[in-house]
This record gives C-alpha cells, sequence and structure tokens, in this order.
C-alpha cells in the first residue's frame, strides 16, 4: 500500500517549498498553487496562515526521504 505524503519540494520552491510540495502532493502545475495563494492572501489573511502553518508542520524533502528510509523498507518488504 503507498500513499501520498506532502513535504516541502527541494527542487521547484520560490521561497520555502510549500507551493511546490502541495502541487506534487495534489498533482497540479505549481503555478496554479501559487496563484490560489497569492488570491488568498489578497482576499485576506488565510493565506498567509495556511502557508505559515503548512511551512512548519511539512518536513523538507530531503530530511523526509532519508529519515523515513528504513521505515519504507521495512513497510514494503515481502512478506
Amino acid at each position: 500500500m503507498s500513499y501520498k505524503r506532502l513535504y516541502l519540494s527541494s527542487t521547484d520552491k520560490k521561497i520555502a517549498g510549500v507551493c511546490g510540495g502541495l502541487a506534487e502532493y495534489l498533482d497540479m502545475d505549481p503555478t496554479v498553487i501559487r496563484i490560489i495563494f497569492l488570491v488568498a492572501l489578497l482576499c485576506g489573511t488565510f493565506g498567509f496562515w495556511a502557508y505559515l502553518i503548512i511551512w512548519i508542520a511539512a518536513p523538507k524533502a530531503d530530511e523526509f526521504t532519508s529519515n523515513n528510509q528504513h521505515t519504507d523498507d521495512y513497510i514494503n518488504r515481502e512478506p
């Protein structure tokens, strides 16, 4: 069983990799996610707080892969 995990993108980032990570998670274009965040920011503070919370809560892509390699190997092992 495989499932997606949200993480900060290390390759497609402008500020912190939040929009790039969300785009990878949702299989969308990162530019669309950036425009949505920009509109949310201009319409109120929701965009700012959502971006900040994801930035703090989501792990970086390189930290995620190195820290969870052993766990993924255990989960994906043959019975």
